[in-house]
């Protein structure tokens, strides 16, 4: 995986339909197969879409870092819903998204923007 191309944003509204076509919008910036970048970018989407709600505007960066990861960065206008990590039984139908990010990512967290903004972050190791 590489991000020699640079940094990606953009700016989308957070809709079921988005989610596939974002997906392969980062496989083609990164040049090739990043699944746990796409799974982690599908996963802070959808929880915007869940918590949030759908139609609500977010902006979306993937940039590479000094040490050779990648960063996802998703920022929407709701500072309060924030994402908690749950842990999911079996028969549970919801709450492994986070639990999938915390998994496939060296680091996650969400920073609050001037107050009326959050961006939910992590970063994979490049491979």
């Amino acid at each position: 995986m590489s991000t020699s191309s640079g940094p990606l944003t953009l700016e989308l509204l957070a809709l079921p339909k988005e989610v596939p076509v974002l997906r392969r919008t980062v496989r083609e910036h990164l040049g090739g197969p990043c699944e746990e970048v796409q799974l982690c970018v599908s996963e802070i989407l959808g929880n915007v879409i869940r918590h949030v709600g759908e139609g609500t505007p977010v902006v979306v960066h993937i940039s590479g870092t000094a040490g050779g990861r990648t960063r996802v960065e998703v920022t929407d206008p709701d500072p309060r819903a924030l994402p908690v990590l749950l842990r999911a039984t079996g028969d549970d139908e919801r709450g492994r998204g986070m639990a999938l990010l915390d998994a496939v990512s060296l680091r996650w967290g969400v920073v609050l923007r001037g107050g009326d903004r959050k961006t939910v972050w992590c970063e994979i190791a490049g491979t």
